[in-house]
């Protein structure tokens, strides 16, 4: 018996979220075989690929690097992001929209190895052109792009500032992160404020002084930027209740 072994290979950059469940539906919703997607990497984008190595990536055995799987979405006759589970970082909502580090960078206004040291680092330091150029082309909301760019903990931690103390001067520094009118995030922030405070002042009333009665205040910051987003979308315990 023939014992195969799969080499691990250590890439500077890790491999994209490979969705194999869905790879598979998609070759047999064609109705083809291992040996057929194998035929078609080699033939198509010269990459030598066995059929072995193709039923390793359906079997979560193996995963293609960003240019595999962009040919095999080709074989596939699917985008790249249809082979991707949920994208999360710049690096993956980039591949999932089927664009190479210099077509992106020329369309935010970047210069491509500025560009890669901001995707490779996971720190965004684009201006804010660039910023609502980068969502647009890569079609991220407000809290996709945050995450995208790396700034969910510090959202996560203006957010507590402002609960746990004056709100009104964290507008601007929230506005300044978000595309969100001001308006807008002005209302969201007096209502965490106001939830958050009230969660405080119901524990005060709850007996014995020297018991830990701090919980609910815990739990709420540390999901902060959850209820964050809930209020801004309407969905928060007290959303679109007026202070």
């Amino acid at each position: 018996m023939v014992r195969r072994a799969y080499v691990v290979r250590v890439q500077h950059n890790p491999s994209p979220p490979f969705n194999a469940p869905a790879a598979r539906r998609l070759r047999e919703a064609l109705g083809m075989a291992t040996g057929h997607v194998a035929y078609g990497l080699r033939a198509q984008y010269g990459m030598h690929v066995t059929p072995d190595t193709v039923a390793a990536w359906e079997r979560g055995l193996a995963v293609p690097d960003a240019r595999e799987l962009t040919a095999l979405a080709g074989v596939l006759w699917c985008s790249p992001g249809e082979l991707l589970a949920t994208a999360t970082t710049l690096r993956e909502h980039r591949i999932a929209c089927g664009l190479a580090p210099d077509e992106l960078a020329r369309r935010v206004g970047l210069d491509t190895s500025a560009y890669l040291r901001m995707e490779e680092s996971g720190r965004w330091r684009g201006n804010e052109r660039q910023t609502s150029a980068l969502a647009g082309v890569l079609g991220l909301g407000p809290r996709e792009l945050l995450a995208a760019t790396g700034r969910d903990r510090q959202l996560a931690e203006l957010l507590r500032s402002a609960v746990t103390s004056r709100w009104q001067a964290y507008v601007r520094p929230v506005g300044k992160m978000l595309p969100l009118d001001r308006d807008h995030i002005e209302d969201v922030l007096q209502q965490l404020h106001a939830d958050y405070q009230s969660r405080m002042v119901a524990t005060l009333s709850w007996g014995d002084a020297a018991q830990d009665t701090g919980e609910p205040g815990r739990e709420f910051l540390a999901r902060i930027v959850d209820h964050f987003w809930d209020v801004a979308r309407g969905r928060g315990p007290g959303a679109g209740r007026q202070g």
